[in-house]
């Protein structure tokens, strides 16, 4: 089984084809394709490569499925004795990708 680790967005992401994952939000339009140039660590069954800090000539290629908003997340903050609240949401924007390919 072929897998890579790839970063994005200042995460780290374990990949294999068929994967589908969430990650930050990225430019690109719903159905096209991205290329992860930053690829941290490739494996298949026989060969390892560990990049220092970057495997050269190492790509993941994914097809973008939707461009999206995550869950509400609260935000509260309150002191007390002060009569000091405030309360905001949130909603992480994120794209979900499909990895198509794994090119070392």
């Amino acid at each position: 089984m072929t897998f890579a680790v790839i970063q994005t967005g200042g995460k780290q992401y374990k990949v294999a084809v068929g994967d589908i994952l969430d990650i930050e939000k990225l430019d690109a339009a719903e159905g096209s394709e991205v290329t992860f140039s930053e690829v941290l660590l490739t494996a298949d069954d026989k060969d390892i490569s560990v990049g220092q800090p970057i495997v050269e000539k190492a790509k993941v290629t994914a097809q973008v499925l939707e461009q999206g908003k995550g869950e509400k997340k609260m935000v509260f903050r309150f002191k007390a004795k002060t009569r000091y609240r405030k309360k905001k949401g949130h909603r992480q924007l994120f794209t979900k990708v499909k990895i198509i390919n794994i090119s070392a």
